[in-house]
């Protein structure tokens, strides 16, 4: 009895610590082969991240629920992100493995939780983060059918059994410059050229897209044509950018196109909202007002439309817009009427203006 107790022991002891071997790997288009993987809850588990792309990428583990939060802590990293290899200070982290360079592989090796739960996987790269991520199910309870898991990137959930068994399609095989096809209005979080080094770049329309830096809090360009090429290989230095896929026509020159009180304009960046369209409002300080920048397609005529507003604006305070003159570029209000500079809010009116900018097609800058 002693020795088979001894053996059922020592088999009990050899289940609980059996490792679990997990292969993902990084390939083109922004994905991660495997899109999902399931361990036991406290199981010890032995991830092996191999990057077969041609573009830097990392891998971090969050809590359930926290990747948004993950990846816009990392976003706000801005110009430390590189030497920080993209992972931000955050206890909503559970593992992570730093940036590996195309044709190398890390090894990570952890203690799955013991809470059951589904706990997302994702890389933090600038512009990645949005569509580069998948699911590690903490549980021995049967996944749900792949086409309806909202856990995992929605251009993933036709793929069938091979997003689980590793076989996504390389987008190497292809011309495309993107993963999915891309339905404006779309968003990317990426390094883009002649702006800071926390840019957001939003297609608004199958014919015209923005620049906007988040360090700055304003609007940098405007460009007509495609939306971006981030096909070509990406630099862990910072200093590689997304092409644009057309040619500006618009270029806005100033620092600020707000100006609220005296003297230098103070910004900082607090974040954005989608609207129930999908187009981002930012939101963030100058001089310490509270203020809220839309910008979407005009309906009737090609150009956009920019909506500020203002919470905490002082009674007495004046506000005045200024945006950068140029061929081809008509400003007006809602109501039609043609701007002069600056635009001007007067004390006591209502916090909030939408003017309307109109591009000449023909014109570029």
């Amino acid at each position: 009895m002693f020795v088979c107790s001894m053996v059922f022991s020592l088999g009990l002891f050899a289940q609980d610590f059996k490792i679990q071997e997990v292969v993902i790997k990084a390939v083109g288009g922004l994905q991660y082969d495997r899109v999902r993987f399931q361990v036991p809850p406290g199981s010890q588990v032995r991830l092996l991240f191999q990057n077969t792309d041609d573009m830097d990428h990392n891998l971090l583990i969050t809590d359930a629920g926290k990747r948004k939060e993950v990846v816009e802590a990392a976003f706000q990293l801005a110009a430390d992100g590189p030497a920080k290899e993209f992972i931000p200070e955050s206890t909503f982290i559970l593992e992570s493995i730093g940036v590996v360079s195309p044709g190398e592989e890390e090894v990570l090796e952890f203690r799955a939780p013991e809470k059951e739960g589904v706990y997302p996987y994702v890389c933090t790269y600038p512009g990645h983060g949005t569509i580069m991520y998948g699911a590690m199910y903490v549980t021995e309870k049967e996944l749900p059918p792949l086409a309806g898991d909202m856990n995992v990137p929605e251009h993933r959930r036709q793929e069938g059994v091979h997003s689980e068994m590793g076989m996504a399609h390389d987008h190497h095989k292809s011309e495309k410059q993107h993963p999915y096809d891309i339905a404006p209005p779309n968003m990317y979080r990426i390094f883009m050229p002649d702006s800071g080094p926390a840019s957001i770049a939003v297609h608004l329309t199958e014919g015209l897209s923005y620049c906007w830096d988040a360090i700055q809090c304003r609007l940098r360009y405007i460009w007509d044509g495609g939306f971006l090429d981030i096909s070509e290989p990406w630099s862990i230095k910072g200093d590689a950018r997304a092409k644009l896929l057309g040619e500006k026509i618009y270029i806005e020159e100033q620092l600020h196109p707000l100006q609220m009180g005296d003297g230098d304009q103070v910004v900082e960046y607090l974040g954005y909202q989608l609207t129930k369209e999908g187009y981002p409002e930012f939101y963030y300080l100058v001089n310490g007002i509270r203020t809220f920048e839309r910008i979407r397609p005009l309906r009737e005529e090609y150009g956009i439309e920019r909506r500020f507003r203002m919470e905490n604006l002082p009674a007495t305070m004046e506000v005045n817009f200024y945006w950068t003159k140029g061929l081809g570029v008509k400003t007006v209000t809602k109501e039609g009427e043609v701007l002069n500079l600056p635009g001007i809010i007067k004390p006591g009116e209502v916090p909030e203006f939408v003017i309307h900018q109109i591009f000449d097609q023909t014109s570029k800058q």
